[in-house]
């Protein structure tokens, strides 16, 4: 079992961060804010794909004027990601967004940052504030032991960073914080979280920023984000890609249900193939995966390549195939109840993975 660090609750809109909270995966729209409609139909596909919170890029009033169409077409909470002006974020807040991603420290007016500080206490809008290891100010690194590592320099600047955001919320009497300490260095994010987990009990977002494309990308958030969400630190997480939003969600929930920590998607098991092999595994699996991903329930799914490996090696699986001759065997729980001809192997298997998630029977 993991023991979650102990962290204060905040709102988004109707999902929660921190505490008790189920960890929530988030993306970020990559559309011009500017444009509502595509927008929102990226935004649709993300709360299909099972995305829990929705960022949007605010970097003017010309987008900041779009968030009302948006916002009332969307399912999802909302965050504004917004920098230096304080305008664009009274104008979000007054749109009706569910959350701030602002350093306060980034607007230089005292005026300015208590009137945002003012308007996000009445409206219960929560504010997440970070540091990015690709933008610390020389003043973070003062006073730092310099015969610490590279890393753990760097990572303690990102925490000197981030309180000094909190300082100025907390001195303003605001404590609905989300914290976010992001690098595209995987030991760099670690030691930084590790570091900050002790100093406060602010809910973090997770993220290896500009972790890269697909295959780089995932490996590094994975190791990354697994291996702080296996020592209790995480509440909110988005994998950072350049690729698909849509990917980042799906591989986000993997990430999650591969430690235990939610289990809401189907999860596929299928063999690595070899030469015993009968049927297209990897094309199969691709299909199945395809078809099952938006479908909601706690099953596992096996596609085996053979008999020898089928039933046995997936036997934890709800329901599974493994190929034959010409056919497929078809097994639950390990239990072989029946032979498929091969070329209705996927159909058969979507089937009963969807009777399967009608009844509840997993």
């Amino acid at each position: 079992m993991i023991n979650r660090r102990k962290t204060k609750k905040v709102s988004i809109g109707s999902v929660s961060i921190g505490g008790d909270s189920k960890i929530t995966v988030q993306s970020m729209a990559n559309t011009d804010t500017r444009n509502p409609d595509s927008t929102v139909e990226q935004i649709s596909h993300l709360q299909d794909t099972g995305c829990d919170i929705v960022r949007v890029a605010v970097p003017d009033m010309e987008a900041a004027n779009a968030l009302p169409s948006i916002i009332k077409r969307i399912k999802i909470p909302l965050v504004a990601d917004i920098h230096f002006d304080y305008r664009l974020a009274l104008k979000a807040m007054n749109a009706g967004v569910n959350g701030l991603r602002l350093n306060p420290g980034n607007i230089k007016d005292p005026d300015q940052i208590k009137t945002v500080v003012n308007k996000a206490k009445e409206q219960g809008i929560p504010i997440r504030v970070g540091a990015n290891s690709g933008s610390l100010s020389k003043d973070w690194f003062s006073g730092i032991d310099m015969s610490l590592t590279h890393e753990q320099r760097v990572a303690n600047a990102m925490v000197i960073g981030v309180q000094n955001q909190i300082k100025i919320l907390e001195n303003l009497g605001f404590e609905d914080i989300v914290i976010s300490l992001k690098s595209s260095d995987v030991l760099t994010c670690i030691t930084a979280y590790k570091l900050m987990a002790q100093k406060c009990n602010y809910p973090f977002h997770l993220g290896i920023t500009e972790a890269g494309p697909i295959t780089q990308g995932t490996v590094k958030s994975s190791i990354g984000l697994g291996i702080l969400l296996y020592e209790g630190i995480g509440d909110t997480i988005r994998v950072s890609l350049t690729d698909s939003p849509l990917n980042e969600v799906r591989i986000g929930h993997i990430i999650l249900q591969s430690l235990g920590l939610r289990r809401e998607y189907p999860e596929i098991i299928s063999c690595p193939t070899c030469g015993r092999c009968r049927i297209q595994v990897i094309d199969i699996a691709k299909q199945v995966e395809e078809a099952i991903s938006k479908i909601k329930c706690n099953v596992k799914v096996a596609v085996m390549g053979c008999e020898v490996n089928g039933p046995g090696e997936a036997r934890e699986a709800d329901i599974g195939i493994a190929g034959g001759m010409g056919y497929g065997i078809f097994f639950k729980k390990g239990e072989v109840i029946g032979r498929v001809p091969q070329d209705e192997i996927v159909s058969k298997l979507i089937h009963e993975v969807k009777h399967l998630s009608a009844k509840g029977d997993i």
